[in-house]
């Protein structure tokens, strides 16, 4: 398996998808999708598409790196997030899980701090009034009342 890339899709229109699939696959490129028909409109047009029907086929291998990645996903969130994580911080889970899985095989200890580092420096500043307003309840009662 090469690299992943994934996103939160609003919902499974063809629009969603197509926006992502432009952004990060090259036209020309071979796409292999389940029969889902939200595909159908824009994929066969840019790149060459195979569709595979899981239910007809004996052969439970064929897409088997998204049935991989979707399993992992969901251990990681059933086991380090046990479940439970704010829906909003999702995009920011699954980046940080791109990140591990594309560099899983790195040798170089360095590149990876180095790949940190510059999205570090490439991430949006976050100041100390959007992180108080972020908090549960409790939590933000007692910065503002100032008895934390």
């Amino acid at each position: 398996m090469g690299r992943i890339r994934l996103h939160v899709a609003l919902d499974c229109s063809a629009y969603s998808l197509e926006t992502f699939i432009l952004d990060n696959i090259e036209p020309g490129s071979s796409v292999v999708t389940d029969t889902w028909s939200g595909y159908q409109p824009f994929v066969k047009e840019q790149f060459k598409h195979v569709t595979i029907n899981q239910s007809k086929t004996k052969n439970n291998e064929n897409l088997f790196g998204v049935h991989l990645v979707t399993t992992l996903i969901r251990r990681l969130i059933r086991g380090t997030y046990q479940g439970r994580f704010e829906p909003k911080y999702l995009q920011n889970y699954l980046d940080e899980y791109v990140f591990r899985f594309n560099r899983r095989k790195s040798k170089s200890i360095g590149k990876k701090f180095m790949r940190i580092v510059q999205q570090v420096v490439r991430s949006s500043k976050i100041t100390w009034g959007n992180i108080m307003w972020d908090m549960d309840p409790i939590s933000e009662h007692y910065v503002v009342t100032g008895a934390l």
